[in-house]
């Protein structure tokens, strides 16, 4: 499946900003395995003063960059042609659940795919005895550990209700876990903490999600949206498992991946600092639309 995606980033200020820096994760990346990058295009205005296009330590393309004069607006632009060729299915020879201590003792790889990287707390993600009481209660030890991400997703779908005033971006995932409300940032948090809690290395990824309008209505440009789900490691043979708790789906054609990391704040759109007073504003819209 090839797609076409487009990202938009406004910010206005109310005053003149002196200068500021900023780290940009917006353009997909290729994971060597179901996705590939054809073509990307990535525009900033006001034109920066300093610009470095990079890949960081877990392979998510990274654009650092700077600006000295004054200004009052960032416009930032991605385009990029991605295929997915990779259908959502499980993955072969998981191991089972109480065979994943052994098989992470045993493993020496620490690359950028490797599952010790994702074992246990990050600076969002610190492993919490009610998340993990939960995940206990709904797997067993005698279950693949690829049965066990699925049913710990689908209970997590039963039981949160998506509420997009409910929290933050900084709400801790405690909170967002005992409202049982939340956006998709707050599904993968809490559903990281309990796969990690329970044993099952976990990542976190950022993207960008194809959507389809009611049967009859039109397509609305710009009405598409950055997403998370979540990647879990189920052993050796078997690798990694996307699944994505806020749909009770398997990552698969629809899911566009720009970034992997131990939480939000490895793959954050943009971060930064800047000097100047009073408020800003921000909006974004995305597109995800087949080519062809």
């Amino acid at each position: 499946m090839l797609y076409n995606v487009r990202l938009s980033i406004d910010y206005d200020y109310h005053s003149p900003a002196a200068g500021g820096r900023h780290v940009l994760r917006a353009v997909p990346m290729d994971d060597g395995h179901g996705q590939k990058v054809i073509a990307s295009l990535l525009e900033i205005s006001p034109a920066p003063a300093e610009r470095l296009d990079r890949e960081d330590f877990f392979g998510n393309k990274v654009t650092d960059f700077a600006l000295r004069d004054p200004h009052d607006h960032i416009r930032i632009t991605m385009t990029s042609r991605v295929e997915r060729i990779r259908a959502a299915v499980m993955p072969q020879d998981p191991v089972r659940l109480s065979e994943l201590p052994a098989c992470l003792a045993a493993c020496r790889d620490v690359g950028r795919d490797s599952p010790l990287h994702f074992t246990t707390s990050s600076f969002r993600i610190p492993l919490n005895a009610a998340m993990t009481q939960f995940a206990r209660k709904v797997v067993t030890p005698d279950q693949s550990s690829a049965e066990a991400v699925i049913a710990l997703g689908h209970a997590l779908h039963e039981r949160m209700l998506y509420d997009a005033d409910a929290t933050t971006v900084d709400t801790p995932v405690a909170e967002a876990f005992s409202r049982r409300h939340g956006v998709c940032q707050d599904f993968s948090h809490i559903m990281i903490a309990c796969l990690r809690g329970i044993g099952i290395p976990a990542a976190y990824v950022s993207g960008y999600l194809r959507t389809l309008p009611p049967p009859g209505q039109p397509r609305l440009e710009g009405a598409d949206a950055m997403h998370a789900w979540v990647r879990a490691w189920c052993g050796p043979q078997a690798g990694w498992l996307e699944f994505d708790p806020t749909n009770d789906v398997i990552g698969g054609l629809d899911h566009i991946a720009v970034g992997y990391g131990r939480d939000y704040s490895d793959v954050a759109p943009i971060r930064g600092s800047m000097r100047m007073s009073g408020e800003q504003e921000s909006n974004q819209s995305v597109d995800v639309v087949p080519a062809g």
